[in-house]
C-alpha cells in the first residue's frame, strides 16, 4: 500500500468519541502509539473525548502529529492541544477535509458516525475517486458482521472491483500498520 520508505503518513482514523470498555481502548491506544513512534500524524475528528481521546493521547504522548477537523457544533468537545485544528460548519465539509488531508485511513470501532465515514469512503474508493489505501481495524471481532455482509456484496455482484482492493482487514494495530506500511 505505502511503502516503509516513504515520508511519514497522514493516517486519518475513524473512530467512537464514546468512553469504551478496555478491549477498545487499549487496542486503540496500541495504535496510537505505533503511529506516533513511526513519525506518522494523526488525522481525526478532533474530539478530545472519548476513543477519539485515547488515539489523539496515544499518538501525541508517542511524538506524532495531531491534525484535527472537527465541525461547528463540536467545537466545546475541541482537542486544544492538537497541532493543527480545523473547524468546519457541516458534517459533510468535515469529511472532505479528512479525505484531503488523509494519505490512509483506519476504521476503528464506533456508532452511526463511524460507519457514515467508513461507507463514504469505500463509496469513493469504489467510484476511483480516491486511491488511498483503507484498513478496517476488527477489534474483538466487532466489524465480523460488516465483513461478511461486504463479501455478500461481493459474491451477488453489488461492487464494481474485488473487496481486496477496496479494504483491508486487520485484527489488531500492527497488522493494521503493517497493511499500511507494505
Amino acid at each position: 500500500m505505502v511503502s516503509k520508505d516513504s515520508s511519514p503518513l497522514n493516517i486519518c482514523v475513524f473512530c467512537s468519541a464514546a468512553e469504551l470498555a478496555d478491549v477498545y481502548t487499549e487496542s486503540a491506544r496500541e495504535f496510537a502509539e505505533l503511529i506516533g513512534s513511526r513519525g506518522h500524524s494523526l488525522v481525526w475528528g478532533g474530539s478530545d473525548v472519548g476513543l477519539m481521546k485515547v488515539v489523539a493521547d496515544g499518538v501525541q504522548g508517542a511524538g506524532g502529529r495531531l491534525v484535527g477537523i472537527s465541525v461547528d457544533f463540536l467545537q466545546n468537545v475541541a482537542r486544544e492541544n492538537a497541532d493543527e485544528m480545523v473547524v468546519t460548519a457541516t458534517l459533510a465539509e468535515r469529511k472532505a477535509q479528512l479525505l484531503e488531508r488523509a494519505d490512509a485511513f483506519v476504521i476503528m470501532v464506533g456508532g452511526t458516525g463511524t460507519l457514515d465515514e467508513a461507507t463514504e469512503i469505500l463509496e469513493l474508493k469504489k467510484h476511483g475517486l480516491h486511491a488511498k489505501p483503507v484498513v478496517l481495524l476488527n477489534t474483538a471481532g466487532y466489524y465480523d458482521g460488516l465483513r461478511q455482509q461486504l463479501a455478500r456484496m461481493q459474491a451477488e455482484g453489488f461492487l464494481p472491483l474485488p473487496l481486496s482492493e477496496l479494504v483491508a482487514f486487520a485484527d489488531d494495530g500492527p497488522d493494521a500498520l503493517r497493511l499500511l506500511e507494505a
